[in-house]
């Protein structure tokens, strides 16, 4: 008899808990001043093409990506600079008039000393839709 009781009052907490939200909306998400679409992804309305943009930045390797010896080993792909440089490519987009970037591609690469990031999109204008 507990364990029915446990089983039923777990129940009644899982399905009570789906109907409260927080009062301060939590997003692990960052927001970006323009839509953002990866290469596989597609806005579902139409668009018309404004300008390429590509966004470099280099930064030396951190003292965890090496050993002693100076060996590397760790590899860059660090979230936080790619998200600043998407932010940064998506604020060049929107000054150029943009609602989106479409087909973002991001590439890293590393060398003995550095770092580097190459972020690659193309900025769009939403065309109005038609009635």
């Amino acid at each position: 008899m507990k364990i029915k009781q446990l089983v039923g009052m777990l129940g009644l907490l899982i399905s009570l808990t789906g109907c409260f939200r927080p009062i301060i909306p939590l997003s692990t998400q960052p927001r970006y001043p323009v839509d953002i679409f990866y290469e596989n992804e597609r806005p579902d309305r139409p668009f018309m093409e404004i300008q390429a943009l590509e966004m470099k930045e280099e930064t030396p390797l951190n003292p965890t990506q090496r050993t002693k010896d100076g060996r590397m080993v760790r590899r860059g792909k660090d979230m936080q600079e790619k998200e600043l440089l998407l932010a940064r490519l998506s604020l060049q987009a929107k000054r150029l008039g943009a609602d989106a970037l479409v087909n973002v591609r991001y590439k890293y690469y590393t060398s003995t000393t550095m770092n580097g990031y190459i972020l690659e999109g193309v900025a769009v204008r939403y065309r109005p839709e038609t009635e």
